[in-house]
This record gives C-alpha cells, sequence and structure tokens, in this order.
C-alpha cells in the first residue's frame, strides 16, 4: 500500500507554454519566463521583424488558454472520461465542449470566443521537393 505523499513541489508551480522552439537541442535557447515576459506577443512567439526574413514559415500565435482547477467527484469524473473516450476526445476536450454548448444553447456563448481548436495531428506541410497530393 502507497504511503502518504508529499505536496506539489516548486516544479508545478509555472505553467510553461505548450509552443515551443522547433530547432536546436532542448538546452539552448530561452527560459520560460523570457517566454512569457511583458515584451513577448502570446504563445511565447517571437515578434515579427524586418530581420526575421529567411527564417522558417511563422506560425499563427496561439490563443493564451486560461488554466482552472475543476473538482469533481470521481464517478462523474469517469462517466466523462468515458464520454470523452467514445468521441475520442480528451476529458478536458470533452468539458471545454459541453461548456461550449451550454453557453450556446442559453444564448451566453460571448461573440469573441474563438473556436474550438481542431481535433487531432495538424496537417504535414510538404517539404521541400515534395509534390503535394493530388
Amino acid at each position: 500500500m502507497r504511503g502518504p505523499r508529499r505536496p506539489a513541489g516548486p516544479e508545478h508551480r509555472d505553467a510553461l507554454p505548450v509552443t515551443g522552439r522547433s530547432e536546436g537541442p532542448p538546452s539552448e535557447g530561452p527560459l520560460p519566463e523570457e517566454l512569457l515576459s511583458e515584451g513577448s506577443p502570446p504563445g511565447g512567439l517571437p515578434p515579427e521583424g524586418p530581420g526575421s526574413a529567411g527564417q522558417a514559415p511563422k506560425r499563427r500565435p496561439q490563443q493564451q488558454r486560461k488554466q482552472v482547477l475543476l473538482r469533481l467527484d470521481p464517478q462523474v469524473y469517469e462517466a466523462l472520461a468515458r464520454w470523452a473516450g467514445d468521441e475520442l476526445r480528451s476529458a478536458n476536450a470533452q468539458i471545454e465542449f459541453l461548456l461550449r454548448r451550454a453557453l450556446a444553447e442559453s444564448g451566453r456563448l460571448p461573440g469573441g470566443a474563438g473556436p474550438l481548436p481542431r481535433r487531432g495531428r495538424p496537417p504535414r506541410r510538404p517539404g521541400p521537393g515534395s509534390t503535394p497530393p493530388a
């Protein structure tokens, strides 16, 4: 039987951005605090400027996602996780889907709310020298 667990340590204090560098080893580049500094745009992407020509294609900046702690009855969570699995979603995506649907049905979904993120893996970009699928 397991003993009592220790509380979460300082390694769980700050959320790290999901978007990251696509080049170089993980030990190089800015620290998470630098990515989230006041002057950087949402998503931790570098600003576009005249010196950025010739680099990899720019990604659309990711909209900042709000992180919340949700306390649920374990049986409610299990039912939600099963439902999410049936629809090939994560439990988090299922909660967002249901909340958006409830807000829309009650007329309370803000007009500026972005669309749900696309499900699955992003489409593959053709590399140099490859032909696009017909």
